[in-house]
């Protein structure tokens, strides 16, 4: 029987202890997850329209299990746990010779993820696509899809990002080489908050269906994200428009070398079912027209590069 690339048993148990840059942002031994292969290219997809004001975009990331390999959890819109709080997005980084992930987390501050570029405001440092004011979250409508909703608190600004890679882990070949700024080791010493009910149910729920694994659909997941956490079908699901194998090999096969990796989030929460304990995208094309009557047509694809907008 001849197994996917994308599938390979999984080491579960104590992950490794990652170096940190500073001597402050010292991260110690938590559960976690490591594997032998790189996870799949990150798949280009267009961002659902918001189903209410309130909730924030978080975008879909690749995940693992013993069972089946890589699979996709679809980017979806959430509610935040409480006002000011906002997404860090969970990623894959390669050191000691396997790839282990980063769960994401909630907090006042966005941390680091890698370098990622998952699109829409997430261009691999910070989050660009809306800020809290006054207890009120505002949108930055040149990466958001508002649908018909009328947004009263939003502006527009260019999104900025640092690299054109749909890679979705950090260091090793292939990678993104993208290390933690003095302000993201800050963060990863805060205190941070789990990802929500829905979160999980929404990723558990993925985890559960053999079509969102990538030995399945071979990158390109036919629900890449969602209206409403958990929704798989009907209006306000997106299918991903490419994606691939990329370069998933085993990384004794690629050549890594554990030199080049981001520091470990700490894992200051027990991180659910979807999520291994431990913390921590690419300039952004956005082309940011109003749509008539105060609301925004389908738009924001998600593809290598930046987010691409059709408004």
């Amino acid at each position: 029987m001849r197994l996917s690339p994308y599938y390979i048993p999984v080491i579960l148990g104590l992950a490794f202890a990652v170096p940190s840059f500073s001597a402050s942002a010292q991260i110690g031994i938590g559960i976690g997850i490591s594997v032998p292969i790189a996870p799949p290219p990150l798949p280009v997809y267009v961002q659902p329209p918001m189903p209410e004001v309130g909730f924030i975009w978080t975008p879909g990331y690749w995940h693992y299990q013993q069972v089946g390999g890589y699979y996709w959890v679809p980017g979806t819109w959430v509610r935040p746990p409480q006002i000011g709080f906002l997404w860090t997005p969970p990623y894959w980084g390669f050191v000691d010779g396997a790839y282990g992930f980063n769960a994401g987390y909630w907090g006042p501050h966005v941390g680091f993820y890698g370098g990622i570029n998952y699109g829409f405001g997430y261009g691999g440092s910070g989050y660009g696509g809306g800020r809290w004011e006054g207890g009120a979250f505002s949108y930055n409508s040149s990466v958001n899809n508002f649908g018909g909703n009328h947004v009263s608190n939003s502006y527009n600004e260019r999104v900025a990002g640092g690299n054109v890679s749909r890679a979705s882990f950090n260091g090793g070949t292939g990678g993104v080489q993208a290390r933690p700024t003095a302000a993201e080791e800050a963060v990863g010493r805060e205190q941070h908050v789990a990802p929500t009910a829905e979160q999980t149910s929404h990723a558990e729920a993925a985890r559960a269906d053999p079509a969102f694994r990538a030995s399945v659909n071979h990158g390109r997941p036919a629900v890449a994200a969602t209206a409403r956490p958990g929704q798989f079908a009907g209006q306000g699901v997106a299918q991903a428009k490419g994606g691939g194998r990329g370069a998933a090999r085993p990384a004794a096969a690629r050549g890594n070398v554990a030199t080049a990796h981001a520091a470990r989030r700490t894992a200051q929460h027990a991180a659910p079912a979807h999520a291994a304990a431990s913390h921590q995208a690419a300039p952004h094309r956005a082309a940011a027209a109003r749509a008539q009557g105060g609301g925004h047509a389908p738009a924001a694809a998600h593809a290598a590069g930046g987010n691409e907008k059709h408004h």
